[in-house]
């Protein structure tokens, strides 16, 4: 039974000029109190020979009239006070719970009480959620829970956040939500061991997960307090970097982070061996193309062919040590009319041949800097959150869009392979993918994609959580968006917030969407009927250069400073005289 205390003051009665249903009813506001938007109520229904029923809900609008009022210009009069009439407050209330399930509507004139403590839990469920993971606060002040069964696999999976790009604070959401799972000890040895893959798109802000807010004050560590965190930073982050465009050294393209940085790039072996052609036609619109059956031809016959030699590779006894190299010879074998067949097949046309080598000249220059073949293999540059710390940052916002869709693709197709190879959903591996509507658009097929539908209809099963963030829900693939149990929304576009895809906000939710202020999210979560508008606390971690403080001097060594420093070109199988790298 949800508890009613008597002693409480009552704020309202139920109305009854207005049809009172099991699902939503009205109340009117008693003289002297108010009720605002999410505040939480609950009444009681007596019954014949039957126990009572408890019902509780959240206001979901607000209401204030002139009884005695009947022109428009009698506000006037009565405010001048030649015209009696009394102002009059009532509430829409949107039933959450009845306890036990008879659903029969409240009685008018019934008492109407603000709920707290024990009944505020009940009548959101938290009561029932064996395992809670904060992510903010209520409008009461008092903290808001995710049930961890719909975020980690148990019940449900994946995260869907909406919003305007630069108010809604999508990525800080996302970003507190993991801290959340990763501090609260809510998922026990699951959140201990599980591991996080960010992709950091705008600016270096998530290059500083690892140091503290030097802008943090007492208000916001008291804010942490009350949801059982510590404001701290996350205490165990890998960044990972492209390498500088023309820099043979192949340091990472960085800024404002110097330190803790390590380059990402794949070798002409790695490119070739793993059948990473494909993710440079990484457009939707490319998988439309006739070329596509050039590129998987292409792909496998790399993948046959092509031998290691010295940090790059050989081709038909050719020697090939640069993407540039590689791409000018495929596009040579495929115009030559005695090696086109061998490379794309027979029955391709030479106008599709040309649509392909088009479409791989135009890829040097953005690709050049992560396929190299004059970097040590056994340097370590591979991006593996398996053997990486518990966050793993991939930065991409210095590179083009063609080579942003290829690390994301490729990146993502190689985590959720070795999660299926290790065939157990443990440990958990949560994906922050910001500009979802980009790599999963409605329309079209490309292999990122593929990726991403893989990840939401079976990542579940093997751990893998995808939190996905965009401006647009309504662009982005249906598929994504129905497999996500918790779905999120920010501030919110006039024509993106009248989409159906947010059809699970109530009306003046909508409305209020329009207007949320930055840190404001409304979260629906299958657990509660009615989306909570939630507040998440400052970030305790820095979100810029200039309000980052020391990090801890763990984070300061990179995996290439602990690494041999004797690694060389053409490591595999290298000699102990050749040259050291």
């Amino acid at each position: 039974m949800i508890p009613v205390s008597d002693e409480t003051s009552p704020v309202g009665r139920v109305l009854g000029t207005a049809d009172a249903t099991p699902l939503q009813f009205w109340t009117a506001v008693t003289p002297g109190s108010y009720l605002q938007l999410d505040d939480v109520v609950v009444t009681k229904r007596d019954l014949p020979d039957r126990e009572p029923v408890t019902i509780a809900g959240v206001v979901t609008q607000v209401r204030a009239r002139h009884e005695g009022a009947q022109f428009d210009s009698d506000v006037f009069a009565i405010a001048d006070g030649t015209l009696p009439a009394m102002v009059q407050e009532a509430a829409e209330i949107t039933t959450t719970r009845v306890d036990p399930e008879l659903y029969v509507p409240p009685a008018p004139g019934a008492v109407v009480h603000r709920a707290s403590g024990d009944a505020r839990d009940a009548a959101l469920h938290f009561d029932r959620m064996e395992r809670r993971v904060p992510m903010g606060t209520g409008r009461d002040g008092v903290p808001v829970f995710l049930n961890a069964d719909f975020l980690d696999g148990t019940r449900g999976a994946h995260v869907s956040i909406s919003g305007i790009s630069g108010v809604a604070t999508k990525t800080s959401f996302a970003t507190f939500l993991l801290y959340s799972v990763f501090r609260s000890g809510q998922l026990g040895a699951d959140g201990t061991n599980a591991r996080a893959l960010i992709f950091n798109v705008k600016g270096e802000d998530l290059l500083f997960l690892d140091h503290p807010n030097t802008k943090l004050d007492d208000k916001t560590r008291e804010a942490y307090a009350l949801l059982g965190l510590p404001a701290a930073p996350f205490p165990d982050v890998r960044v990972y970097a492209p390498p500088r465009a023309g820099d043979s050294s192949g340091a990472p393209d960085v800024a404002s982070r110097l330190t803790g940085v390590d380059s990402f790039y794949w070798t002409l072996a790695e490119f070739c061996e793993l059948k990473l052609l494909p993710y440079v036609f990484a457009d939707a619109d490319d998988e439309r193309q006739q070329y596509t059956m050039v590129v998987h031809s292409v792909t496998a016959h790399l993948a046959r062919y092509a031998v290691p030699a010295e940090g790059g590779i050989s081709i038909d006894g050719k020697r090939i040590s640069s993407y540039q190299d590689l791409v000018d010879h495929v596009v040579e074998q495929l115009t030559d009319d005695d090696t086109r067949s061998t490379w794309a097949g027979s029955a391709v046309n030479m106008g599709t041949v040309n649509a392909f080598a088009r479409r791989m000249i135009n890829s040097k220059r953005d690709l050049s800097r992560l396929i190299r073949g004059d970097l040590a293999q056994r340097r370590p540059h591979q991006i593996k959150t398996a053997d990486s710390a518990q966050v793993t940052v991939v930065d991409l916002h210095n590179l083009p869009d063609r080579a942003q869709r290829f690390v994301v693709g490729v990146t993502l197709k190689t985590e959720f392979e070795a999660k299926e190879k290790a065939g157990t959903g443990r440990p958990l591996l949560f994906v922050v993918l910001d500009e979802l509507n980009k790599y999963a658009p409605r329309e079209g097929s490309s292999p990122i994609k593929e990726v991403l539908l893989d990840i939401a209809e079976r990542g579940r099963s093997l751990g893998v959580i995808l939190i996905g963030a965009q401006q647009t829900a309504s662009e982005v693939e249906r598929r994504i968006v129905t497999n996500s149990a918790i779905r999120v929304v920010g501030r919110l576009d006039p024509a993106e917030a009248s989409r159906p895809e947010y059809g699970f906000l109530p009306p003046a939710m909508r409305q209020r969407a329009l207007l949320a202020r930055p840190g404001t999210m409304f979260v629906n979560q299958p657990d509660i009927p009615v989306p909570l508008c939630v507040e998440f606390p400052f970030p305790a971690w820095a979100t810029r250069k200039s309000e980052s403080g020391p990090p801890p001097a763990e984070t300061l060594r990179s995996i290439v400073q602990g690494a041999d420093p004797f690694a060389v070109i053409g490591g595999r199988g290298a000699a102990d005289d050749d040259i050291p790298f």
